[in-house]
């Protein structure tokens, strides 16, 4: 069994046992100056793909941080549930959240999602500089939590052009509505959330949503803020369907 007290870290290169990997610069100074590693201790690496290895730091000193990947290690804490967010963007920290916490609920697939009460605007540089702030703060989640599978984090849409190609239990969070997710089950081990901004959806937004084959939840009488609704409607989802309850089998069990 891995000491748990080992630090991971997320990288995007290809890793192989016997093969010696230099950090980029962020990992590298996040090894040297934080972690403080020093050679021959021990470290996980993974690179999203599933699985993780087992490494030794080589060598540390101000211009490089080199890790020899050793054992390979066939581990896998992935939900059997397949979760697509559709997260209405909110404010800084709310987002902020709201990404961070949806990774170490199991979520698989994060798009960001322009909506008619969005208060964020993007100008110039803004949308890839907010998607990579996002990125990372994904990629710390997955090492935080212990996931192989990197979530994937997709381009910001409209929300009109995004709830098209949505596939699986199709739902939207409407504190309007009078249906709750203990009424409803997915067929596919598939579901796709879409939730609102501070404002909530609009009345012709939820039209959209339902015309694309959404179904509006409601998750109680009690008007939740962006970031807690997301969260709950995942946490809920994954105990009625996903690995919060693992004493129930799935079909694919």
């Amino acid at each position: 069994m891995i000491n748990m007290r080992i630090s991971r870290l997320y990288t995007s290169v290809y890793l192989a046992s016997g093969k010696t990997i230099e950090l980029d610069d962020d990992n590298g100074h996040y090894v040297r100056t934080v972690l403080r590693l020093k050679k021959d201790n021990e470290i996980i690496l993974f690179n999203g793909s599933g699985g993780e290895h087992l490494c030794t730091v080589a060598e540390v000193s101000r211009k490089t941080v080199l890790i020899v990947v050793n054992q390979w290690l066939d581990r896998n804490v992935e939900s059997p549930l397949l979760v697509t967010l559709g997260l209405g963007i909110s404010r800084g920290d709310r987002m902020d959240l709201s990404v961070q916490k949806a990774v170490e609920l199991g979520v698989n697939h994060i798009t960001p999602l322009l909506t008619e009460r969005c208060v964020v605007q993007f100008k110039g540089e803004k949308k890839p500089q907010r998607l990579l702030h996002w990125q990372k703060i994904l990629q710390h989640a997955a090492e935080q939590s212990g996931r192989t599978v990197l979530p994937e984090l997709t381009e910001i849409e409209h929300l009109q052009n995004w709830v098209g190609d949505q596939r699986g239990l199709k739902v939207f969070l409407d504190p309007y509505a009078v249906t709750s997710l203990s009424d409803i089950t997915p067929k596919d081990m598939r579901v796709t959330l879409l939730t609102g901004p501070e404002g909530g959806f609009s009345g012709q937004e939820r039209d959209i949503a339902k015309a694309a084959g959404f179904t509006p939840i409601s998750l109680g009488r009690r008007i939740l803020r962006t970031e807690t609704a997301s969260l709950a409607a995942l946490a809920a989802v994954q105990t009625l369907w996903g690995d919060f309850g693992r004493g129930k089998k799935t079909n694919d069990e």
